[in-house]
C-alpha cells in the first residue's frame, strides 16, 4: 500500500471515530433529556395528586367536635324551660304559665283572689316558699316580671320582710298547690316612684305556691 493510501485510510478512520463519538454523545444527550423529561412528568404528577387530595379535604364539610351540637341534631332538652315540679295531687294547670289581665277601677287595698285551691298545708310566716309567678301593672296588664321566663321557680322566706308587704301579707295562710291572684296597692308594693327601675303604682301578681318548708 502506498503512503498516500495509508494516510487517507488513517484520515477516514479518524473521521469515522469522530462521527461515532459525536453520535454517541448525541445519543447520550437524548437519553438524558428523555430521562429528565420523565422525571419532570413524575414530579408534576405527584404535585397534581397532592393538590387533588388537599382540594378534596378542603371541600369536605367541617365536622362538629365530639359532643357538640349540630344543626341537624335535636336541641338539648336542658335549653327549654322544664315544667315545674308540682306537689302531690296538685292541679295540672300549674304546669302552664297563666295569662294575667289588667285590673279594673282604683285599687285601694290588698286583695287575694284564689284561682286554684291547693290541698297542701297552709303557708306560715318564716317558712321558705317555692313559687312560680307573673307580675303585671294593674292598670294595663303589661308584664314586668315572671319566674316562668327563666324556667326555674323562685324561693324565698315569707312573712319576714324579704319581699314586698303585699306578698308577705297575701301569701301567709295560702295552701300549697294553690294559684292566687294578688292585687297590691302601691304602698304595699314598690310605691309610686319608678326611679331605680322598679315597677311603680299598683301591681297584680298571679302566684303558684309549689312548696313551703
Amino acid at each position: 500500500m502506498s503512503e498516500g493510501t495509508q494516510n487517507r485510510s488513517k484520515s477516514e478512520r479518524r473521521l469515522a471515530a469522530q462521527l461515532a463519538a459525536q453520535k454517541a454523545a448525541e445519543a447520550k444527550r437524548r437519553r438524558q433529556a428523555w430521562l429528565g423529561g420523565l422525571a419532570g412528568l413524575a414530579v408534576v404528577a405527584v404535585l397534581i395528586t397532592v393538590f387533588v387530595i388537599v382540594g378534596q379535604g378542603d371541600d369536605d364539610p367541617a365536622q362538629p367536635a365530639a359532643g357538640s351540637p349540630s344543626a341537624s341534631a335535636p336541641a338539648d332538652d336542658a335549653a327549654a324551660p322544664a315544667a315545674p315540679q308540682l306537689p302531690e295531687g296538685a292541679d295540672p294547670a300549674l304546669k302552664t304559665k297563666p295569662a294575667v289581665s289588667p285590673g279594673k277601677g282604683e285599687l285601694t287595698k290588698l286583695t287575694v283572689t284564689p284561682l286554684i285551691k291547693g290541698t297542701g298545708p297552709a303557708v306560715q310566716a318564716g317558712q321558705t316558699i317555692t313559687t312560680n309567678y307573673v307580675g303585671v301593672f294593674y292598670s294595663d296588664g303589661k308584664e314586668f316580671d315572671s319566674s316562668w321566663e327563666g324556667g326555674q321557680p323562685a324561693s324565698f322566706a315569707i312573712g319576714v320582710g324579704q319581699v314586698i308587704k303585699g306578698w308577705d301579707q297575701g301569701l301567709v295562710g295560702v295552701t300549697v298547690g294553690s294559684r292566687v291572684q294578688l292585687d297590691i296597692p302601691a304602698e304595699l308594693a314598690y310605691g309610686n316612684d319608678s326611679s331605680g327601675g322598679r315597677p311603680a303604682g299598683p301591681l297584680r301578681f298571679v302566684v303558684d305556691v309549689l312548696a313551703a318548708q
